[in-house]
């Protein structure tokens, strides 16, 4: 049975026995697993197949891809095999992107992320944004909804106004949660406690260090680690 929990485990390693490790602990408090660029320009697309057959998890392939409408087509259809449930794209790529993203794998959530969690106000004004985090973040989630994406992908702090715009239905995922126990944001600027980013309306959490680093400690450990967060935001 699948997980219920609101957790997507990170999994961020270059290690495939850890990767595996990880997901075999945490299979029962976690509901899918965020593979990213990392992991996938160490093992391919043979290693996500590999993970996927050993552990029969709910993947997230988080590979952001952002390119003309052709290229990013033809991406998705080389990654569509590996069923993954969501699959992100940057919502700056624009609707004929996105669209055609879904038009290849239509069984898959399309996943659009709006801004990096590591991008605050000044950094977007120096990349050339017109706007600030939150007002950019609702549009470009308007904009995937509209172009068919399923899921959006926004940092805790435009949950509530995304929401707001997108309706009930759609999923946000959010990453930038830091349980109160943690110290810092490591390297993402816009944060918020698991409890706090649920009650403001997202879907799942992605999270990974404050797990991952009980690994440490043993395959017990992290399992504790995960379903405790699990409990608190259920």
């Amino acid at each position: 049975m699948k997980s219920q929990s609101p957790i997507i485990l990170a999994v961020d390693t270059p290690d495939f026995e850890i990767a595996s490790a990880w997901i075999q602990a945490t299979q029962g408090s976690v509901a899918a697993y965020k593979l990213g660029l990392e992991f996938f320009a160490r093992f391919g697309y043979e290693g996500v197949a590999r993970l996927r057959e050993m552990t029969d998890a709910d993947l997230f392939l988080d590979l952001k891809l952002h390119d003309i409408p052709n290229t990013v087509a033809g991406a998705v259809r080389q990654v569509v095999g590996l069923t993954p449930r969501f699959l992100t794209v940057h919502a700056s790529g624009g609707r004929a992107m996105i669209q055609a993203a879904v038009a290849e794998a239509p069984s898959v959530e399309i996943t659009a992320v709006t801004i990096l969690t590591s991008l605050g106000d000044a950094d977007l004004q120096e990349i050339g944004f017109a706007h600030g985090a939150l007002d950019s973040a609702v549009k470009l989630a308007c904009l995937a909804k509209e172009s068919g994406a399923r899921a959006i992908v926004c940092s805790p702090l435009e949950i509530a106004a995304i929401r707001q715009a997108v309706g009930p239905e759609m999923t946000i995922i959010t990453p930038g949660v830091r349980p109160s126990d943690e110290a810092g944001g490591d390297d993402q600027t816009r944060i918020m406690s698991p409890a706090q980013a649920m009650n403001a309306g997202a879907t799942y959490l992605v999270i990974g260090r404050p797990i991952t680093r009980f690994w440490a400690q043993g395959a017990q450990a992290l399992a504790s680690r995960a379903q405790a967060l699990a409990d608190q935001v259920k």
